[in-house]
C-alpha cells in the first residue's frame, strides 16, 4: 500500500518591457528591503536578518484582502553585474509553498532606453489546488507586480525629463 503523498510542482515565466533605462529599473528591483515600493500587495517590509544583499531574510505585511498575512522570503542571490535576483519564500501564511523566483534585467536589444524584466518561479502545487489554479494565481500576482515596476519606473523618467 502507498501511503507517500506524491510531490507536485509548477512554475511560469513572465517578462515586462519597461520604457526606462536598465540602471533606472535595477535601482528599484534591487532593493530587497523595500519591494512595496513597486508590489501593490505588498504593506510593509522589515529586515529580520542581514543588510539587503545576499542571504538576508525579510518580513512582509501583505495587504488586506489576499488570502495570507505574512511573508518570510530569504534574497539567495544579488548580482548587480548580471542583474539578477533570487528569492525563496521560507515561511509565511500564504499558499506559495517552497516559491522561488529568479528575476534578470537587460536592455532590450538596441534601444538603451528600454528594458525587459523577466521573472521566472517554481512553486509545490497546494493539496487540493491543480497546477492550473496554482499557476494562474502565482502569474496573477508576478503579472501586477511587473506591471507596477514598469509603472513607477516610466514615472521616474518622466519626472527626470521634466
Amino acid at each position: 500500500m502507498e501511503t507517500s503523498q506524491e510531490y507536485h510542482r509548477c512554475g511560469s515565466t513572465l517578462v515586462q518591457t519597461i520604457d526606462a533605462p536598465l540602471s533606472l529599473v535595477w535601482s528599484i528591483l534591487r532593493r530587497f528591503d523595500n519591494p512595496q515600493a513597486y508590489k501593490p500587495f505588498v504593506k510593509t517590509c522589515n529586515l529580520s536578518s542581514g543588510n539587503g544583499e545576499e542571504g538576508s531574510v525579510r518580513d512582509v505585511t501583505v495587504v488586506s484582502g489576499l488570502p495570507a498575512v505574512f511573508s518570510r522570503e530569504r534574497l539567495d542571490e544579488l548580482d548587480d553585474e548580471s542583474h539578477v535576483m533570487v528569492i525563496s519564500f521560507i515561511g509565511g501564511d500564504h499558499r506559495l509553498v517552497n516559491y522561488r523566483s529568479k528575476t534578470t534585467a537587460f536592455v532590450a536589444g538596441e534601444e538603451e532606453e528600454k528594458t525587459v524584466v523577466v521573472e521566472s518561479y517554481v512553486v509545490d502545487v497546494p493539496e487540493g489546488n491543480s497546477e492550473d489554479e496554482t499557476t494562474s494565481f502565482a502569474d496573477t500576482i508576478v503579472g501586477l507586480n511587473l506591471k507596477s515596476l514598469a509603472k513607477l519606473s516610466e514615472k521616474m523618467v518622466a519626472h527626470l525629463k521634466l
